[in-house]
């Protein structure tokens, strides 16, 4: 859980994309910005457009033809002890994404993707210098909420059941003791504050880079283009420059200071710009 503590190469091999961000997660966003966006997907900017996922085939399959030429079998006389020559190795396929993110394309519900690359559009006019592209808002989205609970929104990206993080009274090992800001506004808790949304925001938080997403008039953290927008801002905060890939590192670790949080949210963005999705096994877990 962020608690704010107060596009690359397709020709990466798939173990590549988690070896880099084990040794330098700064260089994944490297990766992010070469490759650029993926494709489209239904997006607003004052009002969301439902639409269907765009299917993605990371293989393509073809077959080897060898021919025979020249001379018949009849007229050469057949060699002998000559070896069967072996037949070539089997294609692997890709492995399946975790199941937490099977559905759409790139493993990202389609709701998500229009508000997150809805986000990099307002960000590009209201930011521009923080260059902000919208697989990195992606990644925290990823970690935080495995993508608002897959998707579980309706077609205005307000949340079915709202994502709410722990109580934090000191009662789970090495959280902090955080005493309410918002009287139980956001939360839900008059005593102690807790994260809410899909990219975890602490009430406090939320009010100082609270956006409009959507244009209803209200910055709602259980709304998925309000939440995407806001954690632009907090991302962008300070002038930084999130094509500069240790800025986008330093951005990351401001949500949660943790170098396995920043590993995950790297690869996760460069995951999304080149099509090379990591498994959970490739990367560090979040302590």
């Amino acid at each position: 859980m962020g608690r704010h503590s107060k596009k690359p190469n397709p020709r990466i091999r798939r173990d590549s994309v988690i070896s880099l961000a084990g040794l330098l997660p700064i260089g994944l966003v490297t990766a992010a910005t070469a490759t650029g966006a993926a494709a489209e997907f239904p997006s607003i900017t004052k009002s969301p457009v439902s639409g269907s996922p765009q299917a993605i085939s990371h293989l393509s399959e073809g077959d080897t033809r060898s021919t025979v030429g020249g001379t018949t079998a009849e007229s050469v006389s057949a060699p002998e002890n000559v070896p069967t020559p072996m037949a070539p190795a089997p294609v692997q396929a890709t492995p399946p994404l975790p199941p937490s993110v099977a559905q759409g394309a790139l493993g990202i519900p389609a709701v998500n993707v229009s508000a997150y690359q809805n986000a990099e559009r307002m960000l590009a006019v209201q930011q521009p210098g923080c260059n902000m592209y919208w697989t990195l808002i992606a990644g925290i989205g990823r970690v935080e909420s495995t993508h608002a609970y897959d998707g579980k929104t309706d077609e205005n990206g307000d949340m079915l059941v709202p994502v709410l993080g722990p109580v934090l009274d000191g009662s789970i090992a090495g959280s902090s003791v955080i005493s309410d800001t918002d009287g139980g506004a956001l939360d839900g808790d008059a005593n102690y504050d807790r994260a809410v949304g899909p990219t975890q925001f602490l009430p406090s938080t939320w009010a100082h880079y609270a956006a409009d997403g959507n244009g209803d008039g209200v910055a709602d953290p259980q709304n998925l283009f309000d939440s995407a927008v806001t954690t632009g801002n907090y991302l962008c905060d300070g002038g930084l420059d999130v094509r500069d890939p240790r800025q986008a590192a330093k951005a990351v670790y401001r949500y949660n200071n943790s170098s396995a949080y920043v590993t995950n949210v790297l690869a996760w963005s460069t995951g999304y710009a080149s099509g090379i999705i990591p498994t959970a096994s490739d990367l560090p877990r979040i302590h």
